[in-house]
């Protein structure tokens, strides 16, 4: 967890030096990031680089075909991607790798490990008409279904 804290912080210190301070933001961590709707929008429009993807994808369960999947682009162009400095995600693409990332995290949080919220997302779910949370995750209106189900489930509300 450590290396995606450093990873955010350095991201937010290069994307706009001007905005940082505009909005007075500190030292930020991972799960702080998620909290700044500003920040997020800001960072949404500069787009990810690589590397913070890279370090989010190895706190998440899904594969890097699961994140193909997700982002729809191709395997191959993920890993073209990865060996280019410059790379930049396109708005877009980096929007749905924060909402996967804002899952990740809330489900962590909730589930207390990875292994078992990666259970529930593989799990089908009676609330969410017996589909696997994460057949949901491919557009903003499931993951916020899969958000309102993790909540529930972190309040102890059970359907």
């Amino acid at each position: 967890m450590s290396a995606v804290n450093e990873a955010i912080e350095a991201y937010v210190k290069i994307i706009s030096p001007s905005f940082r301070s505009e909005m007075k933001i500190g030292n930020i961590t991972y799960s702080e990031f998620f909290e700044n709707k500003m920040l997020i929008i800001h960072t949404i429009r500069k787009g990810f680089t690589y590397s913070l993807f890279s370090k989010i994808q190895e706190l998440t369960p899904f594969t890097e075909d699961d994140w193909a999947d997700y982002l729809n682009i191709s395997k191959k162009t993920l890993q073209r991607h990865r060996n280019d400095d410059n790379f930049l995600f396109k708005p877009i693409h980096t929007e749905k790798i924060i909402e996967l990332a804002e899952v990740t995290n809330f489900g962590m949080e909730v589930f207390d490990s990875l292994e078992k919220f990666y259970l529930w997302l593989n799990t089908p779910c009676f609330p969410l008409g017996n589909l696997k949370p994460e057949e949901l995750l491919k557009d903003s209106y499931g993951k916020e279904l899969v958000m309102g189900e993790l909540n529930r489930i972190d309040h102890g509300i059970f359907v």
